[in-house]
């Protein structure tokens, strides 16, 4: 059971001058099998605050749909959109939650999450529930190690949306090199004052022909 749990994934977030910028891998692992080619390990949950995944793959699905109902029942609530620092705690209060239910599988999950209201946020979930605002860079999953390794080197304040895309995609490049849990292809989020929008998708294909 312990060997069938064990996930990995490769996530970053950095804070540019203008925008915050989320990328993920698209390979979903269960132990040594390669489960899935082509997951969407970078969501957006409105039209200005998104976030990555790690972890339990049915905990994050049921944690994303969670958050997605709860900041639109808070709109119509309140009249007003929850700031992306609102979002950020309602989740980390459903991840501590989660982690902490009785189960035979544990409801492990990991999140960035960054959006843009009146400014730019990044803010790392913690799978214990705990929560830390970011002000430069940030990376989770079994290819972090790889990633922080290219973020400590080359990320510098106040990027420009190319210059931090361009790093995002070095980063999941050299997690993918050396983490076998990483793999498949690559997205890149940009949330910016326009909102959350698609900056690249490129899928690797390692099928022998």
């Amino acid at each position: 059971m312990d060997e069938i749990l064990k996930t990995g994934t490769t996530t970053v977030g950095i804070v540019c001058k203008d925008c915050i910028i989320l990328g993920a891998d698209k390979r979903a692992t269960a132990g040594h099998f390669i489960a899935n080619k082509k997951v969407e390990k970078v969501v957006p949950i409105n039209d200005y605050i998104a976030l990555t995944t790690a972890g339990t793959v049915s905990d994050i699905q049921l944690l994303v749909k969670l958050i997605k109902a709860e900041l639109k029942l808070k709109e119509i609530r309140t009249n007003r959109k929850s700031s992306v620092k609102e979002a950020a705690n309602l989740l980390a209060g459903m991840v501590y939650s989660n982690i902490r239910r009785i189960s035979m599988i544990p409801g492990v999950s990991h999140f960035l999450i960054g959006g843009f209201d009146s400014n730019k946020q990044l803010f790392d979930l913690y799978p214990d529930g705990s929560i830390a605002e970011i002000d430069d860079f940030v990376s989770s999953g079994s290819g972090s190690v790889m990633a922080y390794g290219v973020l400590e080197t080359n990320y510098k304040k106040d990027m420009s949306e190319e210059e931090g895309i361009n790093l995002i995609i070095k980063c999941l490049n050299a997690a993918m090199q050396r983490d076998s849990a990483s793999g498949e292809g690559i997205d890149v989020f940009v949330i910016d004052k326009k909102g959350v929008r698609k900056a690249l998708q490129k899928i690797i294909d390692t099928r022998i022909k």
